[in-house]
C-alpha cells in the first residue's frame, strides 16, 4: 500500500453518463457501442472526470470481452474495441493529467445482477485471462476486476490477473445492500475468498447503493492485510427484486460525497462512483475529501 494516506480518487460512471448525454447504450454491447459511435463524447467524459479531480480513470472496456460483443452487431471486434477504448482513455489522461492512471475494466462475463449465470470456473478463468492480456497489451496501468457477484468467478479472475498482472490488479465485489456485510449477490460470504486475495493491490465494493456501503468497507478493512488497499464506489440507487431501479438520496452530488466520507472513515483509500454518478458527483467528492493523491509516472513501472 502507498505510504501516502490520502485518497486516490477514481472516476465515476461511464455507461450511464453516456446514456445521459444521448448516446445509445441499449444494445447487448451496452457502453461498448460508444467506442465506435461516439468516441469524442467518451473522451470528453474521461477528461471531465480528470478535471473533477480523478487520479485514475477506467477505460470503457466493461463490455468489450468476447462474450458481450459476440451477441451484438460488433461481433468479431472485441480485441480491437478493447484497444480503442484504452487508447481513448490514455489520450484523455495525457491531455489533462499525465500523472493519472488508466485502469482496465474486467466485468462479470454474464449479467452483473444474475450471479447464477456465471460460467464454470475454467471458462471464467480462460475468458478473463484473454481480456486481461488484451488490456495490458493496450497499455493500461492497472487491471480492475469489478462488480463480481459470485465466489468462483472472483477466484478465476484473480488467478488470471495474478498470472498476467502480478502486483497490478484489483478486485471489487457487488454485495447485497440489505444483507449482512460482505454478502455477495450470490448469497455467499466474501470472507471465504479474502484469504486468497492478499496479493491484490486493492479489494473493494462497487455497484451497491451508496448509503449501504460503509459496513462492507469496514469489514474488508478489518480482514485484509494492511498491504491491500480498500476501495469503494457506489451507485446512486438500487435494483428492486422486480428489476426496477430506485434512486436513493445519493442522487445529490453533495449527499453522495457525505457517503464517500463515511467510506474513507471506514478505511477506504480508493474512492469513486458507479452507476448514475457524474463528473459533478466526483467534483463534490473531491471537495468533501480534500487533498487527494496522484501516483505518478513511477507507478506504471
Amino acid at each position: 500500500m502507498t505510504n501516502d494516506c490520502r485518497t486516490l480518487l477514481l472516476d465515476g460512471a461511464t455507461g450511464t453518463e453516456l446514456g445521459r448525454r444521448g448516446v445509445d447504450i441499449t444494445s447487448t454491447a451496452w457502453s461498448a457501442r460508444a467506442i465506435r459511435d461516439a468516441p469524442g463524447v467518451l473522451q470528453e467524459i474521461h477528461e471531465q472526470y480528470l478535471h473533477a479531480g480523478a487520479g485514475a480513470i477506467t477505460a470503457n472496456t466493461f463490455r468489450t470481452h468476447e462474450r458481450s460483443v459476440i451477441a451484438s452487431d460488433l461481433s468479431g471486434a472485441a480485441k480491437l474495441l478493447t484497444r480503442e477504448a484504452v487508447q481513448i482513455a490514455i489520450a484523455a489522461r495525457d491531455n489533462v493529467q499525465p500523472a493519472a492512471l488508466v485502469f482496465g475494466s474486467v466485468a462479470p462475463l454474464e449479467d452483473c445482477y444474475e450471479p447464477h449465470l456465471a460460467p464454470k470456473f475454467d471458462v471464467c478463468k480462460a475468458e478473463h485471462a484473454q481480456q486481461i492480456e488484451r488490456l495490458l497489451d493496450a497499455g493500461v496501468d492497472r487491471i480492475l476486476i469489478e462488480t463480481i457477484n459470485i465466489q468462483h468467478e472472483a477466484m478465476a479472475a484473480a488467478e488470471a490477473a495474478r498470472e498476467y498482472a502480478p502486483g497490478k490488479w484489483m478486485i471489487s465485489f457487488c454485495t447485497l445492500a440489505d444483507g449482512p456485510p460482505g454478502t455477495l449477490l450470490s448469497g455467499q460470504p466474501v470472507t471465504d475468498v479474502l484469504p486468497q486475495l492478499s496479493d491484490a493491490a486493492a479489494v473493494g465494493i462497487n455497484c451497491v447503493a451508496a448509503p449501504a456501503i460503509a459496513p462492507h468497507v469496514r469489514l474488508l478493512r478489518a480482514l485484509l492485510p494492511d498491504t491491500v488497499e480498500v476501495m469503494a464506489y457506489g451507485n446512486i440507487g438500487r435494483v428492486e427484486p422486480s428489476g426496477q431501479w430506485v434512486q436513493t438520496d445519493a442522487v445529490s452530488p453533495d449527499r453522495y460525497a457525505m457517503y464517500a466520507q463515511q467510506w474513507r472513515d471506514a478505511g477506504a483509500t480508493i474512492i469513486g462512483g458507479c452507476c448514475g454518478t457524474s463528473p459533478e458527483t466526483l467534483a463534490a467528492v473531491a471537495r468533501q475529501l480534500g487533498p487527494t493523491r496522484l501516483e505518478g509516472e513511477n507507478s506504471r513501472a
